[in-house]
């Protein structure tokens, strides 16, 4: 190398570690990023990404780290191949989420905390699927502040709720509507799917004038459904 040349600094693009390290884990960052994903599509400001590694400073390829699930509100949505703060208009991530595992030593977690608490995120959720036990911290003016009551704990930043009263978390968009695993969305896609089939085979029938009886009741409360009623 030539005397006088700095040597370009490489940002690795991995942690060397597993999105995840058992299939309960999986779950909820399939879950978590996908609705997040689907809850902001038609925003242009807001860019949800899962296991990036995070860089805050330029010049600093050592001080990275992953988050699981985060959103960043002010940059738009894309591929990145890593999050560089200083080329997203020096905005840190807003949001983060982590799901613990086995492999999730207390030191490493401390670690995180102290990084993302330096590093301006707004919220974060730190959640034991094994334990169901979720762990809130809410940015207060300097530091992240842990909110100890959990259930019903409504994000700021996001509008989701989150339930940890029953035998497992429940998270709920500001609809309403629960986050559901991919396999669960796609059970209520195809219900939603029949459901519909089914509804242009009674309205046929209907204005056929060969509907039974039990046929138009049916159909009334297919009709009642899709308006939001039972």
């Amino acid at each position: 190398m030539s005397a006088g040349v700095t040597p370009e600094i490489v940002y690795p693009e991995s942690d060397g570690k597993p999105v995840a390290d058992n299939t309960k884990q999986l779950r909820w960052f399939l879950t978590l990023a996908t609705a997040l994903m689907g809850l902001f599509r038609h925003a242009t400001d807001v860019f949800v990404g899962s296991d990036l590694l995070w860089y805050p400073l330029e010049g600093e390829p050592g001080m990275a780290q992953a988050p699981d699930i985060f959103v960043v509100f002010g940059r738009p949505p894309g591929d990145r191949r890593s999050y560089k703060q200083w080329e997203e208009a020096g905005l840190p991530m807003t949001v983060v989420f982590e799901i613990l595992s086995h492999s999730n030593s207390p030191m490493e977690m401390m670690d995180k905390f102290a990084f993302y608490e330096e590093n301006g995120v707004e919220e974060y959720y730190l959640f034991d699927p094994d334990a169901n036990r979720l762990r809130i911290f809410i940015r207060g003016r300097e530091t992240l502040r842990r909110i100890y009551k959990t259930d019903g704990f409504v994000s700021p930043r996001l509008g989701v709720k989150l339930v940890t009263s029953g035998p497992e978390l429940a998270v709920f968009g500001p609809d309403g509507l629960r986050f559901l695993d991919p396999r669960a969305a796609a059970e209520e896609r195809e219900a939603l799917i029949h459901q519909r089939d089914r509804l242009v085979v009674l309205a046929r029938r209907a204005l056929a004038g060969q509907a039974t009886p039990e046929e138009a009741l049916e159909l009334q409360r297919l009709l009642g459904d899709g308006e939001g009623g039972k």
